[in-house]
C-alpha cells in the first residue's frame, strides 16, 4: 500500500535542521562553561566552618569573661537563674 504525500507538508527542511544544531552547539558551550564556573567556586568544607565556629565561641567566651556579658545580664558557666533573675525579652 503506498501512501500519496506531499512533500511540501512533511520535511521540517534544512533550515530547522540548522537551526537545532545551532541550539545543540551553544548548549555545549553554555554548559562547558558554566562547569569552568562552578569549579573555581572555593567553598569552605565543613571541618572549616566547624574549626571557624569554635573559634569565634572562644573569642566571645574570652571576651566576656573580662566583664562584658555579666553586667548585661549573662550568667557565666556554672552559674544558674533564679525564676526573678530572667533578662528583658
Amino acid at each position: 500500500m503506498i501512501l500519496a504525500v506531499n512533500e511540501d507538508q512533511v520535511t521540517p527542511g534544512v533550515g530547522a535542521f540548522l537551526i537545532v544544531a545551532a541550539l545543540g552547539v551553544t548548549l555545549f558551550f553554555l554548559i562547558r562553561s558554566m562547569n569552568k564556573r562552578i569549579a573555581r567556586i572555593e567553598a569552605p568544607s565543613e571541618d572549616d566552618l566547624r574549626q571557624a565556629e569554635w573559634e569565634r565561641r572562644q573569642a566571645d567566651r574570652d571576651s566576656g569573661d573580662q566583664g562584658g556579658k555579666a553586667a548585661a545580664g549573662v550568667k557565666k558557666k556554672g552559674e544558674s537563674r533564679s525564676e526573678g533573675d530572667q533578662p528583658d525579652a
